[in-house]
């Protein structure tokens, strides 16, 4: 019973492979860091070892994340063990065809289809994406079936791993053919990239600093980003909430937390849909229009609101308990 606190091992209990995914990810990531110092090849025209530092830690990130969540599983843990492992499979082959293919071989990764081998490579790293989306969604159905002791944190794993599930899909929408892809296919039926992240502009273009994110069209790169990562913000906003609980008592019962939760849960559903709406238009994130502008303002609007009826309408059982206190 003693050793259920030692953090050694309560860290043992974390799913291995995708703990060693993270830890590669690491290397990977201080490797691309000395990459940025001492190398200055640029690869559309960005630093060659951008993207190695923003996947790696990206990826780092969700490896550690999904390894943590996959503790909470105990109906299925068999199963949810064969997800995670086939995921960090599908990962890890991945980032060893973008270190071959963009530092070894100086040739961009996705939609790339100049030859037949970066073909095969555009075509195999598209299936351990797609592997990893589906085991995200296994692992997001089993986590349907488990009874945790913290509702508000049951939610926030719910929430978050199905968001995460829609993230990884929005991601689809990158292959497809731009318009100027789509011209040289009608006229002589040959191309040499398929699909991009950027909408309305060719990618390549001017960014924002570190993410690259467009400056001047869509990107469908920012809600794929802001969806995947739900799996760590959500059960990041359940944590707040039972820390805010020791300063405020209406939190204290884990009904209200949920409540919260949930509306989290549905301003962040209602984000990923905004920005991949903005992006689908060829719009920037840094020059929204009138329509973005009063989405976004009814979107904070309905969180708002919702967000004070779960604080105000609270459980029948909590509200004795203060009444008791009272008296």
């Amino acid at each position: 019973m003693a050793d259920k606190g030692n953090p050694l091992v309560t860290l043992r209990a974390w799913h291995r492979p995708l703990v060693v995914l993270a830890g590669a990810m690491g290397v990977l990531c201080a490797i691309s860091l000395l990459g940025l110092l001492f190398d200055d090849r640029t690869l559309v025209n960005a630093p060659i070892w951008l993207k190695p530092v923003k996947f790696s830690l990206s990826f780092g990130m969700y490896a550690l994340t999904l390894a943590w969540l996959l503790t909470h599983v105990r109906r299925g843990r068999r199963a949810g063990w064969w997800f995670g492992t086939v995921f960090a499979a599908g990962i890890g082959m991945d980032f060893v065809l973008l270190v071959w293919q963009m530092i070894f071989r100086g040739r961009t990764l996705h939609f790339n289809q100049a030859t037949p081998a970066d073909d095969a490579i555009n075509n195999l790293v598209a299936g351990g994406a797609y592997t990893a989306w589906l085991m995200t969604a296994a692992v997001a159905v089993l986590l349907l079936f488990q009874r945790l002791p913290d509702r508000a944190l049951s939610s926030a794993l719910r929430w978050g791993a199905a968001l995460a599930v829609v993230g990884m899909y929005v991601a689809t929408l990158m292959f497809s053919p731009s318009p100027a892809q789509q011209a040289v296919l009608e006229a002589n039926g040959k191309f040499s990239t398929f699909g991009a992240h950027s909408v309305g502009v060719e990618d390549g273009g001017p960014g924002l600093p570190v993410v690259g994110w467009s400056t001047v069209g869509g990107d469908l790169r920012i809600p794929h980003f802001v969806g995947i990562h739900a799996l760590q913000v959500l059960p990041l906003v359940a944590f707040g909430l039972l820390l805010l609980a020791r300063r405020y008592p209406v939190l204290e019962s884990d009904v209200v937390r949920r409540r919260l939760v949930r509306t989290a849960g549905a301003g962040y559903a209602g984000l990923i849909a905004l920005l991949t709406w903005q992006a689908e238009r060829g719009q920037s994130i840094v020059h929204p229009d009138f329509l973005t502008l009063a989405a976004a303002t009814g979107l904070v609007a309905a969180v708002a609101v919702a967000g004070s009826l779960s604080v105000r309408e609270q459980p029948r059982v909590f509200s004795a308990e203060i009444l008791r206190s009272a008296r």
